[in-house]
């Protein structure tokens, strides 16, 4: 995990778009006299990188004095409604959510207005008007606190390309692999500019092949594995996805299928699983990972939240965490945490 200091600094550094938005995160909210009340409600709280952000949104709020209640809402949509609710019963000042789909925004945001409470979102969009983000109006999108899709994407897509060409291999031979949970924006906006950046570095026009995915391990391992089947005369493989899930199990599927590491190029997004793999010395097809610490953008949000409640700031319209590009070679002396 990066340090402390890392973690406070970025409260008050972290890059953002520069625009405002107060009345889709709770505009009609008034700075709170005395103790701050949080709910931190996410999405797949028991996986790596949300128990980091759990932890750096904990740290943060210890040292603002906050009290802050952290929920896991799994991947249960409906959960996520009736969280919100006990949320708001228990007088929370504001919440901070990870939706499990985006399809409940719309309901969240309602309630949250309602109640006239201050709404936040980390890492995935949701909109006050409809199900999908990506189709939404900028001013109707709850303020979110995370990582550049694109900045993030690209990065990997550059590193992919920089492993295909030191590989040395035939366009003709090879193919990339999207792989994605299609419906949630954040990570089509990732896999988009991993495409762009990788096409625009390789060095020659590599067929891709898209993998919808329920953005876990085994979810990105079947489906990879039936694009393997599908795809017999294909020599070498580069993946990159969502997370480091899709790209692991992506991984997985395609050693399972009998393709050596050498012949394999993922570049994971995370560093939490890729880790696992170089921790061990045993060779493999995670080449590189992009390096995203939830512990940051937990710390973030709460002190963005802290500072709309306690001195009327306005939230950004959205605020990033920084990034960093390591491998087998790197990861330890970057500060990857591998539980």
């Amino acid at each position: 995990m990066a340090a402390t200091g890392l973690v406070a600094a970025l409260a008050l550094t972290a890059c953002s778009t520069g625009q405002t938005s107060s009345g889709s995160g709770g505009g009609d909210t008034k700075p709170v006299q005395g103790k701050i009340a949080l709910t931190y409600l996410q999405k797949q709280g028991d996986q790596e990188y949300f128990i980091g952000e759990a932890a750096g949104a904990k740290e943060k709020a210890a040292q603002l004095g906050i009290d802050l209640q952290v929920v896991n809402l799994g991947n249960d949509a409906n959960k996520t409604v009736s969280e919100v609710q006990a949320a708001i019963a228990r007088k929370s000042n504001g919440l901070i959510v990870v939706v499990p789909d985006p399809a409940v925004g719309p309901q969240v945001a309602q309630t949250a207005k309602d109640a006239k409470v201050a709404l936040l979102t980390s890492d995935d969009q949701i909109c006050t008007t409809g199900p999908d983000p990506a189709s939404c109006a900028h001013d109707a999108l709850v303020p979110r606190i995370g990582f550049s899709g694109a900045q993030m994407g690209g990065e990997v897509g550059k590193r992919a390309a920089e492993e295909f060409k030191k590989a040395g291999w035939k366009a003709a031979e090879t193919r990339t692999l999207s792989a994605w949970k299609q419906d949630v924006t954040v990570c089509g906006d990732r896999v988009k500019a991993a495409k762009t950046a990788f096409a625009a570095g390789a060095g020659a026009a590599v067929e891709n092949i898209d993998v919808a995915t329920d953005n876990t391990p085994t979810g990105a391992q079947d489906k990879v594995a039936a694009t393997v089947t599908a795809n017999p005369g294909v020599k070498h493989w580069v993946i990159w996805g969502c997370n480091d899930e899709n790209v692991q199990g992506g991984v997985t599927a395609l050693q399972n299928a009998g393709i050596d590491a050498k012949d394999i190029i993922g570049v994971g997004l995370g560093a939490y699983l890729a880790c696992k793999d170089w921790k061990s010395g045993k060779p493999s097809g995670m080449k590189a990972a992009l390096f995203i610490n939830g512990k940051d953008v937990g710390a973030l949000a709460v002190q963005t939240m802290y500072d709309r409640l306690k001195n009327g700031k306005d939230f950004p319209a959205e605020a990033f965490a920084p990034t960093k590009m390591v491998d087998a070679a790197t990861w330890q002396a970057a500060g990857v945490g591998c539980a």
